[in-house]
């Protein structure tokens, strides 16, 4: 009987172990920066600031030291920073614990991706414990070879290095590592560090994407896509 080959899908499957796929978490793998949003509120109104959503959302992109500082400048010791963050974090995870769930259509793509040997990254400014109740929640920690979280970089987005480093412990090309975002400032982390980007509209910030290059493709979740159409339009 002859055999018949599918040359297009063996070419993707001998190249895929030489890409990456890194994930932002909030927002682009589970929508849940409403719940960022609140325990910001009640963390700012704890230490004397009482904003609306729509005064605290735009503050809140990079890490939690970041935030407080856009909102205090230097007022508070590095002491002081670290304990409002760690209490801020425990509000989240109170509010959302509730509700974890991973965005519509990411646990099929998540395990296509794996099966087909694409390297997997989580490279986000979020907490490790935050990342680590998610997974736990979601049973999604076997997918990724790599998390890069906020304890392990210096510099927020959209300063590229918690991608860039994320890419160097894949031992992957920046080139050749397609970032998934759902903020302005994530994509363009991603432009600066030389990669390529997906983004999800979760945030609503899709409308000033034709600015921001780099952007390859943007969805409403991950069902209208496989990480072989993502991989075709890297090899164009």
């Amino acid at each position: 009987m002859e055999m018949k080959t599918n040359f297009g899908d063996y070419f993707k499957s001998i190249m895929s172990d030489n890409f990456a796929f890194l994930f932002d978490m909030d927002g682009t793998m589970v929508d849940n920066m409403k719940y960022h949003e609140l325990a910001w509120q009640q963390q700012l109104k704890q230490l004397g600031k009482d904003l609306s959503s729509e005064e605290i959302k735009p503050t809140l992109y990079g890490k939690n030291e970041e935030v407080l500082q856009r909102h205090f400048g230097d007022r508070f010791s590095d002491e002081d920073v670290e304990l409002f963050s760690k209490q801020k974090e425990e509000k989240y995870q109170t509010l959302y614990k509730d509700h974890i769930s991973l965005i519509k259509g990411l646990p099929s793509f998540l395990q296509q991706a794996y099966d087909a040997h694409i390297a997997l990254a989580i490279a986000t400014a979020s907490a490790s414990s935050n990342i680590e109740m998610i997974l736990k929640a979601t049973h999604s920690h076997k997918f990724f070879n790599v998390i890069i979280t906020a304890e392990q970089t210096k510099k927020g987005k959209p300063d590229p290095e918690v991608f860039l480093t994320a890419a160097s412990q894949l031992n992957i090309s920046p080139q050749l590592c397609i970032v998934f975002e759902d903020s302005l400032k994530g994509a363009e982390a991603a432009y600066n560090g030389g990669m390529r980007s997906v983004f999800i509209t979760t945030s609503g910030q899709e409308s000033d994407l034709k600015r921001l290059p780099g952007v390859i493709k943007i969805i409403d979740d991950f069902s209208s896509i496989s990480p072989d159409s993502i991989i075709s339009i890297l090899q164009e």
